[in-house]
């Protein structure tokens, strides 16, 4: 079947990718679908209700959304939109969290506040807040059905929280009020994927069974005919079908949700690399500081030849690094008590001191400050910062979030920017990105300490290996980067990589007429259902 570009009939609506756990394999499983039928020509879009990222990334709009899904936007060869992602909660430390709706922050609540009754839209009387976001993201979901041919959505955690499932709307509680069939994803390299498929749909109600339509298996490794006889037993216990037996593949953690195990070892650093092209390797160490955002941004580094990097928490960890990387926090005041307290800011300190490289990005260039003022975030007022950078920063109400270009280094170079903190750079200090005629547009440079807001900038190939021939010179390296590495082309193959495992390992008719049909209306009860 093809979709409204091959001239036949459109797909008739959309499916939800649920997951026994969180790190199933959704988000990566939702990218390979959208990928797989954006292949086929069918106007695809990915839709998460409500995600909980530290990783975002900012829209041509100038809206705030899950990288994940904007990961899966590019998959499905479409600009993502806060529409796609219309809650995002990004914590800011154990009990709270930021909530951003539509693309732009709407305050900060504890997890006890955002389930505790509010104000609806419209200043309404609510349940709770959370309930009170469904009409939101059910209008964010029609007015994507309204422009695509599908749309693919992710769940979150798992759909048997039954502790949170009154209030759910973005697993079973999406899937009954926009009518979605579901799939559940499974990672049988965790082991018990059998118990945990059966467990899951057994503790669901019968309404929420009904739409519950197949399972697929993710991560396995092995001969998949040795499953033969579990998936038969299981299509006799559930009445369902494994619609896919994905197997293990590397590098296939591309912008998931939260946790250093999908920056660097996910999709760049496993990719074959060959070998360095000068004489000597370059070491990298970021500082893995709490609340840690945007990590993804040293994925381009860790796609380089030669490049090698890792996270550090501890002074003796960088003293080999040829460069340092302070990168993003959710929590700039308490991540820089965290440098101090380990050990690591005197270590930075005495590496500028050197003159070896650091680099600070969004968070990390605050750090690298004279002095930061926050009645925002930590609310711990005026603390002193690193001192290696010429600049003072106050933290403001708004939020930053902005989509800039400009030039570095002689090279262009683009990120976004998402940040509170307004950085007051000296007039004396040297910019570090420019509009290209010497005019500062962001960051600035110390001898060997560089910093900037922009997220991503080292996505932009000229800039990143002109960055990297500084940092090796700096660092006494014989590094010399790879001519050709073209980091856009590497994601597109990560993701080409993803269609091919859903095109090739998972039942593509049946996921259609799901697409097209909803879940089948026989779906057998399984016992016991909800509490």
């Amino acid at each position: 079947m093809t979709g409204t570009h091959g001239g036949t009939a459109r797909t008739g609506g959309g499916l939800l990718v649920a997951g026994t756990t969180s790190d199933a394999g959704k988000s990566v499983v939702t990218a390979g679908i959208c990928r797989w039928l954006a292949r086929k020509g069918v106007s695809v879009a990915p839709f998460k209700a409500q995600n909980m990222s530290l990783n975002s990334f900012v829209t041509p709009e100038g809206a705030e959304i899950g990288r994940a899904q904007a990961m899966q936007a590019q998959a499905a060869r479409v600009e993502p939109s806060a529409l796609m992602n219309p809650v995002l909660l990004k914590p800011g430390g154990d009990r709270s969290s930021q909530v951003v709706v539509l693309g732009k922050p709407a305050g900060e609540l504890s997890a006890r506040g955002y389930f505790a009754a509010g104000p609806g839209p419209g200043g309404a009387p609510s349940a709770n807040r959370r309930e009170a976001l469904l009409p939101v993201v059910l209008d964010c979901y029609e007015r994507l059905r309204a422009r695509y041919d599908a749309v693919i959505c992710e769940g979150a955690g798992s759909p048997a929280e039954i502790n949170l499932r009154r209030h759910d709307i973005v697993n079973m509680g999406l899937a009954r009020a926009a009518g979605l069939p579901a799939v559940v994803v499974g990672d049988i390299d965790r082991g018990g994927v059998f118990a945990s498929f059966f467990g899951t749909t057994a503790l669901l109600s019968r309404a929420d069974q009904a739409l519950v339509a197949g399972y697929v298996v993710n991560k396995f490794r092995g001969d998949a005919s040795l499953l033969e006889p579990g998936l038969d037993m299981l299509r006799g216990l559930t009445g369902r079908q494994v619609l896919g037996v994905l197997p293990y593949a590397h590098g296939l953690g591309i912008d998931e949700e939260d946790g250093l195990r999908l920056s660097l070892r996910g999709a760049v650093r496993e990719s074959a690399a060959g070998p360095p092209c000068g004489e000597e390797v370059l070491r990298i160490a970021v500082a893995a500081v709490p609340l840690m955002s945007n990590f993804t941004d040293v994925d381009a580094l860790a796609a380089e030849p030669g490049v090698l990097v890792r996270f550090a928490d501890r002074p003796e960890e960088l003293a080999d690094a040829d460069l340092v990387v302070l990168p993003g926090t959710r929590g700039t005041v308490r991540a820089l008590a965290w440098l101090r307290e380990r050990g690591l800011a005197e270590a930075v300190a005495r590496r500028a001191a050197e003159g070896r490289p650091v680099l600070g990005i969004c968070g990390g260039y605050q750090m690298l400050g004279e002095r930061i003022e926050d009645e925002v975030e930590s609310r711990a007022g005026t603390v002193d910062g690193l001192g290696l950078l010429p600049l003072r920063v106050r933290f403001a109400v708004e939020k930053t979030l902005a989509r800039p270009a400009g030039e570095a280094l002689g090279e262009p170079v683009a990120g976004y920017e998402i940040h509170h903190g307004v950085a007051d750079v000296a007039d004396s200090a040297e910019p570090f990105m420019t509009d290209g005629r010497g005019r500062a547009l962001d960051g600035c440079r110390a001898g060997s300490v560089w910093g900037t807001h922009w997220h991503g900038s080292l996505e932009s190939d000229a800039f990143r290996r002109a960055f990297l021939r500084r940092v090796a010179r700096d660092a006494g390296r014989r590094f010399v980067p790879a001519p050709d590495t073209a980091f856009g082309e590497l994601r597109e193959e990560q993701l080409d990589r993803l269609g091919d495992l859903i095109e090739e390992h998972a039942d593509t008719g049946a996921l259609l007429r799901l697409i097209e049909e909803g879940a089948p209306p026989d779906l057998p009860f399984v016992p016991p259902g909800a509490p």
